[in-house]
């Protein structure tokens, strides 16, 4: 196999879960999620000319899935309400703990971190549910590293404020 064309059927063997989930989260619909997973490793069967080998192959096909997402979401079409409920629904019916482990029964975390500003959301996918380190996430956003370090503590700063109200002194409070 000449040196230009990637060995798709590993890339998506080694990485598809991964991607998979993180556009799952970025997009909040599977369905939409797997697109992006196809349209990914379209590009980067395209693209794999220009992928320059300074980044790791995860890092590059993680840039492009990111792209695929945020253009999914400009589109006209994706800009109707998705529910919280139906995230719960699918969490609770095809997640394992392997890949989202929630700390809350009905998914408030989730919920809070999907309400965030895209910015923001991005930083927190990225390092908590994708591990990346912050080095990696400012090479994948192509920002500089104490821009990325400033977002995920403004991102965790939001979420510890909106997260709040489910806790008051280290109780749970109950729902009303």
């Amino acid at each position: 196999m000449p040196v230009n064309i990637p060995d798709l059927e590993k890339m998506m063997d080694q990485y598809g879960d991964d991607i998979l989930r993180l556009c799952w989260l970025y997009l909040k619909d599977i369905h939409l999620a797997e697109d992006a997973l196809q349209d990914t490793f379209i590009k980067a069967y395209r693209k794999y000319g220009t992928y320059n080998r300074q980044a790791s192959e995860r890092t590059w096909l993680i840039s492009i899935a990111m792209n695929v997402c945020k253009n999914y979401l400009r589109t006209s079409w994706f800009k109707r309400v998705i529910t919280v409920d139906k995230i719960d629904e699918h969490l609770m019916k095809n997640c394992n703990n392997n890949i989202l482990v929630l700390e809350r029964d009905n998914g408030e975390i989730l919920e809070q971190i999907m309400n965030l500003s895209p910015k923001h959301k991005e930083v927190i996918l990225l390092y908590y549910y994708q591990q990346f380190k912050i080095n990696e996430i400012a090479e994948i956003l192509k920002m500089k590293e104490s821009t990325v370090a400033v977002r995920l503590s403004r991102a965790r700063e939001k979420l510890k404020q909106s997260m709040e109200r489910w806790y008051y002194h280290g109780q749970v409070r109950q729902s009303e």
